[in-house]
């Protein structure tokens, strides 16, 4: 196959992601958008992670160019409420840990708890991650004089409204770039032992990417390519989304998205710059809609609220690239919204797009290499969501007593370890190395559920230690994390606030 024209159907956030992005990067491709003018998009999906902004530099575009547009703000960190047990919470900062300097790496926090018990779980990112003084005290900066070990470009991702992200992208990206979009439903589908031939019988290109949802009216429909439901590793098939306004927005505002576990599944906390965006993720194997519907209200204090319902269909299709057909976004396949990774597998997916469409023909090998490095990826970000659930001790309802018994991975007990970076890997980093690794965010959440990577009984059974002479062993790395953790703190104190530095850098016309 020779790449000279595509021709991609759908709109909204992945759509028009996927635009842009050959656009860009594939100049001389012919590119066309197909959308029906009677389809809504989904609409969700207004919470990131850093992985965006590796795509939008990759791109050319700057936060001001678009930020404004789709009622945007920075994001820091994920917060993870009542998810291990109810009264507790935890912070997944971005970027990566400071562990400069300490005498034991990833394992320095944990050695601290051991010699004093009362301190909080959450105290581990505040340790770790000079960004938790500014989510703490609701402050951002630039820190373009690295006075702290974080970097505003890798370690933030936004907030915003995905609807206007995908319009912002249509008409102030796509089209002075030279995209031809089309209004139009798609009523029919023709086939060649190549693929698809046309679309409505006059739309031809050499490659058509499926960007309709869940529908996948391409690659599923069309192609009839099977596809792998994840029901059985992720617990959570539903949604409700509905948007609030702010009670008290200088309070609200913060630079961080909040997960809070409730009775059969977790509502989300978004906050953008003009109201929040929250919902419920849910199971409807415990919960009807209307219950849930109730349980939302309750929990935000608010009735008749004006509630968009999702069906969620978890899992991937087993090739992502048929013949002349290839899937992008919830069309490919899709985890749940936990951990903010509808956008990332749109974005990353594009990245593997790229980097097997660079020679003069595409080939065999080029679409199987793109389903690989798309399934490893969603696959392993997959068993890292799940492990949110798996490593919870909550028990008070069906739900949760459900997800507390289930057998989690059979490569745990049958020892057939897989390739991913999910829950086998993450199980023997805790039996080979007692510590964690410091690249991705497992040390987080295990830190969170109160799931340490070694125990004080492992460590005096292999260093012949007393309590005492550990302790005493470890009183200066104890002290050095307290320093540094006091520094950052004193440094946030300086700052303006989260909703000053908005109004100074990106609605400059609100001040």
């Amino acid at each position: 196959m020779k790449l000279r024209s595509i021709i991609i159907v759908g709109g909204g956030s992945a759509g028009f992601m996927t635009a842009a992005t050959i656009l860009s990067q594939l100049p001389k491709v012919k590119v066309t958008l197909i959308e029906s003018p009677n389809v809504k998009t989904v609409g969700v999906g207004e919470s990131t992670i850093t992985g965006i902004r590796h795509w939008t530099k990759l791109l050319g575009i700057e936060d001001k160019d678009f930020l404004k547009a789709t009622n945007g703000t920075y994001k820091l960190s994920i917060k993870f409420t009542d998810f291990y047990k109810k009264g507790e919470a935890f912070h997944y900062p971005f970027g990566e840990p400071d562990v400069n300097g300490n005498t034991a790496g990833m394992n320095d926090w944990w050695f601290k708890k051991f010699s004093d018990p009362s301190i909080p779980y959450s105290d581990y990112a505040d340790s770790l991650f000079s960004c938790m003084a500014l989510v703490n005290q609701n402050k951002l900066f630039y820190n373009e004089n690295r006075t702290m070990p974080f970097n505003f470009d890798f370690d933030t991702a936004y907030h915003f409204d995905a609807t206007k992200f995908g319009i912002w992208l249509r008409d102030e990206y796509c089209k002075p770039k030279g995209l031809i979009h089309i209004k139009e439903d798609i009523k029919t589908i023709e086939q060649d032992e190549d693929g698809i031939k046309s679309l409505n019988k006059k739309h031809k290109a050499d490659l058509y990417i499926d960007c309709t949802g869940f529908k996948s009216l391409l690659l599923g429909q069309t192609m009839k390519e099977p596809f792998e439901s994840l029901e059985d590793l992720l617990p959570n098939n539903s949604a409700l989304a509905t948007r609030i306004p702010y009670k008290n927005k200088e309070k609200e505002l913060v630079p961080y998205t909040n997960c809070t576990a409730i009775e059969n599944g977790w509502v989300w906390n978004i906050p953008l710059w003009s109201r929040v965006g929250t919902g419920y993720v849910y199971s409807d194997h415990f919960v009807s809609d209307d219950k849930a519907a109730e349980q939302l209200e309750k929990h935000l204090g608010i009735k008749n609220l004006e509630l968009n319902k999702i069906k969620i269909r978890t899992g991937i299709h087993k090739r992502l690239w048929v013949k002349n057909v290839c899937a992008i976004g919830l069309s490919a396949g899709f985890i749940e919204p936990l951990e903010s990774n509808g956008l990332y597998t749109v974005h990353t997916f594009l990245l593997y797009f790229l980097r097997n469409v660079q020679r003069e023909r595409i080939s065999q090998w080029d679409k199987d290499n793109f389903s690989l490095g798309c399934r490893y990826e969603f696959r392993t970000f997959a068993e890292f969501v799940a492990l949110h659930y798996a490593l919870s001790h909550r028990d008070e309802t069906p739900y949760w007593k459900h997800i507390l018994n289930k057998s989690w991975d059979e490569s745990l007990i049958n020892l057939k370890g897989t390739s991913y970076h999910g829950m086998f890997s993450a199980a023997m980093q805790r039996k080979n190395n007692f510590h964690y690794h410091e690249k991705g965010g497992f040390h987080c959440i295990a830190a969170g559920m109160h799931y340490p990577p070694t125990e004080m009984s492992t460590l005096k059974y292999h260093n012949q230690y007393t309590d005492q002479q550990w302790f005493d062993k470890w009183k200066g790395g104890n002290r050095y994390i307290t320093k540094k953790r006091n520094y950052w703190n004193k440094v946030a104190e300086r700052l303006p606030t989260y909703m000053d530095f908005l109004k100074e850098n990106i609605y400059t016309d609100e001040k």
